[in-house]
């Protein structure tokens, strides 16, 4: 399965450094990245994921703080290749 996430930013480039550091945290959340983009025009970021556990990445987009204190929001869709 795959995770596509949107997280709406208060600053693309703060909430880039911060997500760099949450890498170990992110594995342990069982996701793998694939692609990373910034929405032009906006402070939107986009990440493409491998998902292992559905529920470990919902606990982690909700509990990792570093990133939460940068984010206005975020929006999960999970997808399966068809």
């Amino acid at each position: 399965m795959q995770a596509l996430i949107r997280f709406d930013t208060t600053d693309a480039d703060a909430f880039l450094d911060t997500y760099a550091t949450a890498s170990e945290r992110r594995d342990q959340a069982g996701l793998t990245q694939l692609q990373l983009w910034r929405e032009k025009g906006t402070s939107a970021v986009w990440g493409l994921y491998d998902v292992a556990d559905r529920e470990k990445v919902a606990e982690w987009l909700s509990s990792e703080t570093g990133l939460r204190d940068a984010l206005s929001g975020t929006e999960a869709h999970y997808l399966r290749t068809v």
